[in-house]
C-alpha cells in the first residue's frame, strides 16, 4: 500500500481580503511533507470563522451553504486518500491537486517499461546498428534491475521520480555483494542502466541525475598475453589429436592477424583482396563495433589459409577456415597451454592481445596502424588492448646504446665521465 500522509487546513486568507473587507476561504493540503493550496471562492468575515472547528460559525443560511460546501471537499479529499493507499505508485502532490480540482490526472511514468521499449529498440536494429550480443548484455541488465527492485523494495516497478543518488549507491552495492560482480562487472551494468535513465531526462520525464555524483572508477585488467618465446613453442608443437591442431592453428592465425572469435569465424574469401601494395590483405568489418578493419596477410596467416583450403566443414559453411564453437576452443585451448607448459589462462581473445603487444607493437609497428588493423574507433582502447612490454623497452634501449656508442654521436665517452 502507498503512503499518503495527508493533512487538511482551511482558513480564511487575510492578505486577500476584498475591498468589502471579507476573507476567501483557503484550503491547504499537505501530502507526505509537500504543501499545495486553492481558493474556495467563498468569503467570510473573519470574525464568523471557527478556527479550531474550521467552519463558519452560526446557523445562518449563509452559514450551512458554506460549511456544506467545505464539507463536501473534505469528503472528496477523504476517498482520494483511500483510494491512493491501495496504489502501487506513489501519487505526487501536483497529481492529487490536479485530480481535486478536476484537472486529468498523467500517470507518472515507471522503470521497468522504459528499460523493456529500449531493449525492444535495440532487438529490432540488431544486424544494422547493434550486435547480438549487445542486445544480450541489455536484456541481462534489465533482469538484474528488476531481480533489485524485488530483493530492495519489494516491487516489480519504481516511478521514475524515486530514482535518486541513493537509489544508484544501493544498486551499486547490490550489485557487488548480492550478485558478486567485480568492479568493473558492476560498473557495466550500471553504465547500461544510466543510458536507460539519459533517455528518461531526455524526455523529460526525469528532473534530476541520479548520476551526478555518481564516479565511474574501472580498474585496470591484466591481459593475458603470449610472448614471442611462448608463440613459438605454440607454432612448434606437433599434435597427433586433429582436434587441437586445427584449435592451434586458428588461435595462431588470431594472433598474426588480430581478428576476434566471431570476425574470424565469418571471414570467406571475398574477405581476401589485392592490398595497396599489391600483397593480399584480409577486408573486413568488425561485428562488435562495424568498424572497418584492414590487415595485410602474414605468411604464417597465409599458410594456415592454404593448409585449410576446402576443408568439408568451411566448404559446407562456406566460410574461409573451419572454426568450431567458442566454447570448445577454449577448453581446447586450455588443453593446449597444459600440452605445450605454457602457464596462463589460453582464451582465443588472448590471440588479440599476442597480436597487438608481441606481434606488432613489440617490433616497432606503429600504435596508430595497428589500431587500425584492429578496427578501433580511438587509439585510447588500442593503449588499453597493447601495452608495451619489458622487452620492447630493453631492445628500444639497446638501439639508443648503439646510437650513443657510435664514433662521432657527440657523446661523452665511458672514460672520460669515469676519468
Amino acid at each position: 500500500m502507498m503512503k499518503t500522509d495527508l493533512n487538511i487546513h482551511i482558513y480564511p486568507r487575510a492578505a486577500k481580503a476584498n475591498t468589502a473587507g471579507l476573507f476567501p476561504i483557503y484550503v491547504r493540503i499537505t501530502l507526505n511533507g509537500k504543501r499545495s493550496e486553492f481558493s474556495t471562492r467563498k468569503f467570510i468575515h473573519p470574525a464568523k470563522w471557527d478556527e479550531k472547528t474550521m467552519r463558519v460559525k452560526g446557523n445562518t443560511e449563509e452559514a450551512r451553504t458554506i460549511n456544506s460546501y467545505l464539507e463536501s471537499i473534505r469528503n472528496k479529499i477523504t476517498q482520494m486518500q483511500i483510494h491512493f493507499q491501495f496504489q502501487e505508485s506513489e501519487v505526487t502532490i501536483e497529481q492529487f491537486m490536479n485530480l481535486l480540482i478536476g484537472k486529468k490526472i498523467e500517470r507518472e511514468r515507471t522503470l521497468i517499461p522504459v528499460f523493456q521499449e529500449h531493449n525492444k529498440r535495440i532487438r529490432a536494429l540488431v544486424g544494422s546498428e547493434y550486435s547480438e550480443g549487445t542486445y544480450q548484455r541489455y536484456q541481462i541488465s534489465l533482469r538484474h534491475t528488476q531481480d533489485f527492485l524485488k530483493y530492495q523494495y519489494g516491487k516489480t516497478d519504481i516511478p521514475l521520480s524515486k530514482i535518486d543518488n541513493a537509489f544508484i549507491s544501493d544498486y551499486d552495492f547490490y550489485l557487488r555483494s548480492h550478485r558478486s560482480c567485480s568492479n568493473n562487472t558492476t560498473i557495466k551494468y550500471l553504465k547500461n542502466f544510466m543510458k536507460v535513465i539519459r533517455i528518461c531526462i531526455a524526455n523529460g520525464w526525469m528532473t534530476k541525475d541520479p548520476f551526478a555524483h555518481y564516479k565511474f572508477k574501472l580498474q585496470e585488467v591484466k591481459r593475458n598475453v603470449l610472448t614471442q618465446e611462448e608463440l613459438q613453442i605454440l607454432m612448434d608443437k606437433h599434435f597427433t589429436i586433429e582436434r587441437l591442431a586445427l584449435v592451434r592453428d586458428i588461435f595462431i592465425f588470431s594472433c598474426y592477424t588480430g581478428l576476434a572469435y566471431i570476425d574470424v569465424k565469418q571471414l570467406t574469401s571475398g574477405n581476401i583482396i589485392k592490398g595497396i601494395d599489391g600483397q593480399y590483405w584480409i577486408s573486413t568489418h568488425r561485428q562488435k563495433t562495424d568498424t572497418p578493419s584492414k590487415i595485410p596477410l602474414l605468411d604464417t596467416a597465409r599458410r594456415i589459409i592454404e593448409k585449410y583450403a576446402g576443408h568439408p566443414k568451411s566448404d559446407n559453411e562456406g566460410t574461409l577456415l573451419p572454426v568450431p564453437t567458442n566454447q570448445k576452443m577454449n577448453a581446447y585451448l586450455k588443453e593446449i597451454a597444459d600440452i605445450c607448459g605454457i602457464d596462463k589462462l589460453l582464451t582465443f581473445h588472448c590471440a588479440r592481445h599476442t597480436f597487438a603487444t608481441t606481434v606488432t607493437l613489440s617490433n616497432g609497428v606503429p600504435i596508430e596502424s595497428v589500431s587500425k588493423m584492429l578496427g578501433h574507433r580511438s587509439i585510447k582502447t588500442t593503449q588499453h588492448y597493447a601495452k608495451i612490454t619489458d622487452r620492447k623497452i630493453a631492445d628500444d634501449m639497446d638501439r639508443l646504446k648503439q646510437i650513443l656508442d657510435q664514433p662521432g654521436s657527440g657523446h661523452q665517452s665511458k672514460r672520460n665521465i669515469t676519468g
